[in-house]
């Protein structure tokens, strides 16, 4: 049993580490704004429903191309897709290690963005797509031909089987009715993955039917944008109203869409973990060195129990969390990832409280300072927070566990 991270992992991060050095803080440095105290104005246009301003774009635009021309870009996808097939080990291991230098244009976790993309639908689409539908995969990495997704409901979120969302077949057609929520990043989406009940009852997991479905269809509105804890937001409220769309617009088989679901959250959820226990590291280390500086009642901080323990506290959590984050993605590798649906819970929701739980702590050990938006620390937990929700809720996660350890519906707890 080894627990060192392989070679060729180490060597990319070195790799990652002088590409940022050389070639994305000089174009951090030269947009501050985005990253210093302004950071949510400069980034939010308030007047456009408080979406992402275009210039904040622009920039995390010019921050991917610079990573595709390294080569960095696509490390994770298919090589069917330009990729280097990384292991869910070497992204986990990215993740955590970019999230744990903190805020930065080389990984700005509000948008999904980064060095190493994190391009959840496009294994899905290189897997289930037809030719035509694989015309997105590089559309998406780009940013020409954005596809969104839409899962989530004003009814429904984490019960996906519960769909209100129905598509009928009219001949070669279907029509489709229903609303969507939280439908990230719709507005410059070129088309919508949308899931809808096509047969079955609610509840059931077959009759869920995938959809790419354009988003200058008729029928298909952007009502409005939700405002969130932080902003920018890119979350809209989307109505489809009889709209038509053709046999082929159905992303892998008709009422099997949970399948592409599943594949699209199982690896963003340890991704995402991952990077919850780099940002974790980064409040905890930071609190350390700024309690053995800051000089309280005539000596450091760092002298005072009260400062030490809470912070020893989270860094053994820290490690515990970390290792078994990486453990789970290494087994993700060897076998498929709904077989260990348990672990990847575990992964998701404590490594998501650890985070917000640590920033909080920052706040604290840095006092009125932590508090302002001179540091970093109410962003990352206003940021973090969200996916203590949003990637299946934390008490979803933990009921997926209660399933593996009572043996429920058949199932063994992993080990």
């Amino acid at each position: 049993m080894d627990f060192e991270l392989p070679k060729e992992i180490t060597d990319k991060l070195a790799e990652l580490d002088a590409f940022i050095e050389a070639e994305i803080k000089p174009l951090e440095r030269d947009n501050i704004q985005f990253f210093d105290h302004r950071r949510e104005n400069a980034r939010t246009d308030w007047d456009d429903d408080g979406r992402p301003r275009n210039e904040w774009r622009a920039l995390i635009s010019e921050m991917e191309r610079r990573a595709d021309k390294a080569g960095h870009l696509r490390y994770g996808l298919p090589k069917s897709c330009g990729g280097q097939a990384a292991s869910n080990l070497a992204i986990a291991a990215i993740r955590e290690h970019l999230a744990a230098k903190g805020l930065g244009l080389h990984n700005d976790l509000q948008d999904e963005s980064s060095i190493v993309g994190n391009f959840p639908i496009i294994p899905a689409l290189a897997d289930y797509g037809t030719e035509e539908q694989k015309s997105y995969i590089e559309g998406i990495i780009t940013g020409k031909k954005h596809l969104s997704f839409a899962l989530t409901e004003p009814g429904h979120g984490s019960d996906a089987t519960w769909l209100e969302t129905a598509g009928v077949r009219d001949g070669d057609h279907w029509i489709i009715n229903g609303r969507k929520r939280w439908n990230s990043q719709v507005a410059r989406a070129h088309a919508n993955l949308v899931f809808a009940r096509t047969s079955g009852k609610p509840g059931e997991a077959k009759g869920i039917t995938a959809f790419i479905v354009p988003t200058d269809a008729p029928g298909h509105n952007v009502l409005y944008n939700h405002w969130t804890f932080n902003m920018p937001s890119d979350h809209a409220e989307t109505e489809l109203t009889n709209v038509r769309v053709p046999d082929s617009a159905i992303l892998h088989k008709e009422g099997e869409g949970l399948v592409v679901a599943q594949r699209f959250v199982h690896e963003n959820r340890v991704r995402q973990a991952a990077a919850s226990a780099g940002a974790a590291r980064y409040c905890i280390l930071k609190a350390v060195e700024y309690a053995k500086t800051r000089i309280a009642f005539g000596e450091p901080l760092a002298r005072k129990q009260a400062v030490q323990f809470p912070l020893v506290e989270l860094w053994a959590e820290y490690e515990l969390i970390r290792n078994f984050i990486f453990r789970t993605a290494w087994q993700m590798d060897r076998q498929n990832p709904l077989e260990i649906s348990d672990m990847v819970s575990i992964c998701n929701f404590r490594a998501n409280r650890l985070c917000c739980e640590a920033a909080d702590r920052a706040m604290q050990v840095h006092g009125g300072i932590g508090y302002s938006r001179a540091l970093p620390f109410e962003h990352i937990y206003r940021h973090h927070r969200r996916y203590r929700i949003t990637e299946g809720t934390e008490e979803v996660q933990i009921r997926r566990v209660a399933q593996y350890l009572f043996n429920f519906s058949g199932k063994q707890a992993s080990r």
